[in-house]
């Protein structure tokens, strides 16, 4: 959040099990539809190809929030 108060557009990724506190964190810091893109948890037990495959999975909705084209996060919708 601090880069995005800078102007550098952002996107926080996180494991689906810490929904709940990105969002808690974010709604503490007076951002409560700064959401994150979120990805299937675990991921320290994964191989390198198993994580690249869920970077893909998210690849699009990260480029399309950076560049603006996504609108709105999932909390603001």
């Amino acid at each position: 959040m601090k880069l995005e108060g800078m102007g550098v557009a952002t996107v926080p990724i996180a494991t689906n099990e810490f929904m709940t506190a990105a969002r808690a964190q974010a709604a503490a810091l007076g951002r409560p539809g700064f959401d994150a893109v979120y990805v299937a948890h675990p991921i320290q037990d994964q191989t390198a190809e198993e994580i690249r495959a869920r970077a893909d999975a998210v690849l699009e909705e990260i480029i399309e929030r950076l560049t603006g084209s996504h609108g709105s996060t999932a909390l603001e919708e």
